[in-house]
């Protein structure tokens, strides 16, 4: 092949990387210019933050209360209507649930928005933001509020842990596939049991990385549950709809639901000091053999 041909094949390759990346570049901000109506159509609630107004899902079991309260933060795409979904499922379990927007007005189904999104959004400002959240929550008649935790998913689960790390006042901590951090000094800061959910298949979450985190967890002093679901990929936990059909996601909610009732369902004077006992768990499990290994009486701690 003539060397004046490969020249004009490679800089034909160059030219069309450049431009390829000059059109993801420029779909970024004309993505987010969208995420501002997607937001507000799956909000129901305005809560006034530092600066700022807090766009949130919210949703509320009958009866007069107090319940006990969860704040649900999203995955990487933003608030969209499969989490408000999850918030609908698990405030018919007796729970008031917010769910916030933590991006503030941006929301996608493009992952290099997403990618900007998370890479763009410091952890400072999220926990400004669900301080407000919590405050806002806390008020509400309806809720007990020394009876609040906090769940997430994916990013979500790691803004999280990173908010138990913050909030003293949290009741209990569940991440799904979310990982803050594996040091047993800086987890020892939890103000209340934690459970872990993960994907034995994930691809961005190792095996390794999640019993660095159980381990942390243990040598802290905090009750804790880590769960790896076999041959999971990362986020594999979806819809409502999705929860009810497919057997692995119902027995990973079910495990969740079993945490919260032992975590935020007694008020805490009656509490005991349970144990979260770390294993994995498979598939084809039943899903109340994860249930009947969840808790056992806490020695030495």
């Amino acid at each position: 092949m003539p060397l004046r041909l490969i020249q004009r094949l490679a800089f034909g390759v160059v030219g069309s990387l450049l431009l390829l990346g000059l059109l993801v570049a420029a779909s970024i901000p004309i993505e987010g210019l969208l995420g501002h109506e997607r937001v507000e159509a799956v909000s129901n609630v305005e809560i006034p933050g530092s600066g700022t107004i807090i766009h949130a899902h919210v949703a509320r079991p009958s009866g007069p209360g107090p319940h006990p309260a969860v704040v649900m933060l999203h995955e990487w795409w933003g608030l969209n209507a499969e989490l408000a979904s999850k918030v609908d499922a698990l405030a018919s379990e007796g729970y008031v649930v917010v769910a916030p927007d933590t991006f503030r007005g941006s929301t996608t189904a493009w992952i290099p928005r997403a990618i900007y999104q998370v890479s763009s959004t410091p952890t400072a400002r999220v926990n400004s933001d669900l301080d407000a959240v919590y405050a806002w929550l806390a008020e509400q008649p309806d809720v007990a509020r020394d009876r609040i935790g906090v769940v997430g998913f994916c990013y979500g689960g790691r803004a999280a842990v990173n908010y138990s790390l913050h909030n003293p006042a949290l009741a209990s901590t569940v991440t799904f596939y979310g990982m803050a951090t594996t040091d047993s000094a800086e987890l020892r800061a939890l103000p209340g049991p934690v459970l872990g959910i993960f994907g034995g298949a994930d691809n961005s979450i190792s095996l390794e990385e999640v019993r660095e985190f159980e381990a942390g967890l243990r040598a802290a002093g905090i009750p804790s549950q880590v769960t790896v679901y076999e041959g999971q990929p990362h986020a594999f936990v979806k819809g409502a709809d999705e929860i009810q059909r497919d057997p692995v996601q119902k027995a990973a909610w079910s495990e969740m639901l079993s945490f919260l009732r032992e975590s935020l369902q007694q008020p805490a004077a009656a509490k005991g000091s349970p144990a979260l006992a770390s294993h994995g768990h498979h598939a084809d499990a039943p899903p109340m053999d994860v249930l009947s290994l969840a808790l056992h009486s806490l020695q030495g701690h």
